[in-house]
C-alpha cells in the first residue's frame, strides 16, 4: 500500500516536472530565479529526447510499482501516460517540436524583459 502510494506520488511529481518544462520559462518572467532550474530541465529534456537516457523519476516509479506488485513502465513515462493518450502517438514529433518552440519563445520573452529592465535601470541611473 505504501509502495503504491509512493509510485503514484512520483507519477504526480513527474507530471508536474513536465508541466514545468513547458511553462517554466514563462513563470521565470515573473519569478526570475526559476530560469536556472528551467534551463536545467530543458537541457535534461533535450538529452532524454536525443539519447536513450533513463529518467530517475521513471526508475523510482518503477521501483515502487514492482514493490506494489504492478508492472514496470516498459516504454517510459511519456510513452505510457501521454503518447497515445493525450495526443495520437503519431504526433509525438510534432508535440516535441511544439514544446521546443514554446520553451524557446518563453526564453525569448524572458530575455527581452530582462534586457528591458536592465536598459531602464541604466537610463534611471544616468538620469541622476
Amino acid at each position: 500500500m505504501v509502495s503504491q502510494a509512493l509510485a503514484e506520488l512520483i507519477m504526480i511529481v513527474h507530471f508536474a516536472v513536465l508541466v514545468f518544462l513547458v511553462v517554466g520559462g514563462f513563470l521565470a518572467r515573473h519569478w526570475r530565479g526559476l530560469i536556472y532550474p528551467h534551463l536545467a530541465m530543458a537541457t535534461w529534456g533535450i538529452l532524454v529526447v536525443a539519447f536513450p537516457l533513463n529518467c530517475p523519476l521513471t526508475a523510482a516509479e518503477n521501483f515502487f510499482r514492482t514493490r506494489a506488485g504492478q508492472p514496470e513502465l516498459v516504454d517510459g513515462f511519456i510513452d505510457h501516460y501521454i503518447d497515445g493518450v493525450v495526443y495520437p502517438q503519431s504526433a509525438a514529433g510534432i508535440v516535441q517540436l511544439l514544446v521546443a518552440v514554446l520553451v524557446l519563445g518563453s526564453w525569448t520573452g524572458y530575455y527581452r524583459k530582462w534586457r528591458g529592465e536592465r536598459h531602464a535601470g541604466a537610463n534611471h541611473v544616468g538620469a541622476h
